[in-house]
């Protein structure tokens, strides 16, 4: 990568940090345990919406600061035609409801609950909010989804995932 590439401009030269160096390479280190991961993440995304399934990978990813994730899930979400505008206001979404139907409100507002358990439980009135606008079956593999994208945020976190470098797409099974 040449200066500037990272961010994509240009017409400006500038002087980043250093990338750092990944700790080390879960899916060769740990193949069974990726190859699980990823046979997860494809059942528990079956049936739901894409686009609201990549707003919810990116506020999980913001919460738990994992960037190789916000790398690969903004690509993804930008490449599916989301826009610029609705992934900037993400992190502010309580402020920025009108970015959001209230559908996806209730996605958004699931996946805090469940990514941030300091209370040690999902409240109910959050549950029941995400109850009204998904089915059961929806809203189990809604709820599988955050799940996995925590596990995954979990094991880039842990492993220090460069990121930077995904193309969209191309780790999508």
């Amino acid at each position: 990568m040449t200066t500037g590439e990272a961010i994509g401009t240009t017409a400006h030269t500038h002087t980043y940090a250093a990338e750092h160096t990944p700790r080390l390479a879960m899916a060769k280190l740990a193949p069974e345990v990726y190859k699980a991961m990823v046979r997860l993440d494809a059942a528990a995304r079956q049936g739901v919406d894409p686009t609201l399934l990549e707003l919810v990978k990116i506020h999980a990813s913001q919460i738990n600061h994992c960037a190789f994730c916000l790398d690969m899930h903004t690509k993804d979400a930008l490449a599916a035609g989301e826009s610029v505008e609705r992934i900037i206001q993400l992190s502010a979404w309580e402020e920025s409801r009108h970015f959001y139907t209230p559908k996806e409100i209730a996605a958004i507002e699931l996946t805090e609950a469940i990514t941030v358990l300091t209370d040690g439980f999902v409240p109910d009135a959050v549950y029941e909010r995400a109850a009204a606008h998904f089915d059961e079956t929806e809203l189990a593999h809604l709820i599988a989804a955050i799940t996995v994208i925590n596990s995954w945020n979990r094991f880039s976190v842990a492993t220090r995932a460069v990121p930077g470098h995904y193309t969209p797409g191309s780790l999508k099974s």
